[in-house]
């Protein structure tokens, strides 16, 4: 049970920076946009553009997270499965 426990604690560790990610991203450039379009005086362009590339660089962060949690997992899947065929074999 102890190890069921930690796994969902990581993976609920996981989801949360995701959203977390995404948010920040978004924010970021909403934020650098509108100062930006304050500082230029050009509003709402620069607010807009960056606002895009914060929402795109928002998705691309949680594409590379979960690509990596991807990895983890399966290394640690084929870790417990080679050692469980090793047991079986001894």
């Amino acid at each position: 049970m102890g190890e069921e426990k930690r796994q969902l604690v990581r993976s609920l560790g996981m989801i949360s920076s995701l959203g977390v990610c995404m948010v920040a991203s978004t924010v970021i450039g909403l934020a650098m946009g509108y100062y930006i379009d304050k500082w230029l005086d050009t509003s709402p362009w620069f607010t807009l553009i960056l606002l895009v590339f914060g929402i795109a660089s928002g998705f691309r962060n949680i594409f590379i997270l979960s690509e990596r949690e991807l990895k983890r997992q399966r290394k640690e899947n084929n870790e417990k499965r080679n050692g469980d065929d090793s047991e079986r074999e001894g």
